[in-house]
């Protein structure tokens, strides 16, 4: 038997509880290190109010807690779901080696999960998007800039 078809299964399964139990959207996510599931998340959105609790940030932060690390090194995410561009972000930022997908980003737009016109904002110049966007007192933050470098405790990320 396929492992990946597994555990992806088990994400498919996070997404199919998840949704039955009016937790939130039909999505869900596992991390995996080395063969053994570290965390699983299911789209929490409507339930919590959260509107970044979707499936992979979920799993993510409860893999986050369980290793007692922000990186999570040799690891990989299965979600049943192409993951948008927040999530992937989160992916990016956690240092997850893979990204193992079921339904793509189209099959979400299908069933209502349109995320396109973020994707389009992304590559829209700033004064052209529908958000307004303005930068205000950036020399007063890049003082906060300077004060992370001359850190001498920091920890980088």
């Amino acid at each position: 038997m396929n492992q990946h078809h597994e555990f992806m299964r088990q994400a498919i399964e996070v997404a199919r509880q998840g949704m039955k139990n009016d937790i939130g959207g039909p999505f869900g996510a596992i991390v995996v290190r080395e063969g053994v599931v570290v965390a699983k998340g299911c789209n929490q959105v409507t339930s919590t109010n959260d509107p970044t609790a979707h499936a992979e940030v979920v799993a993510i932060r409860e893999a986050c807690k369980k290793l007692g690390n922000f990186k999570l090194d040799n690891c990989v995410i299965y979600t049943s779901c192409e993951p948008c561009p927040m999530c992937l972000g989160a992916i990016y930022w956690a240092g997850i080696q893979k990204i193992y997908y079921a339904c793509t980003k189209d099959d979400a737009a299908a069933a209502n999960f349109d995320d396109a016109f973020i994707y389009q904002e992304l590559d829209t110049p700033k004064s052209n998007r529908k958000l307004p966007q303005e930068c205000c007192l950036r020399e007063e933050a890049l003082t906060v800039f300077e004060q992370w470098r001359q850190k001498i405790d920091r920890i980088d990320y």
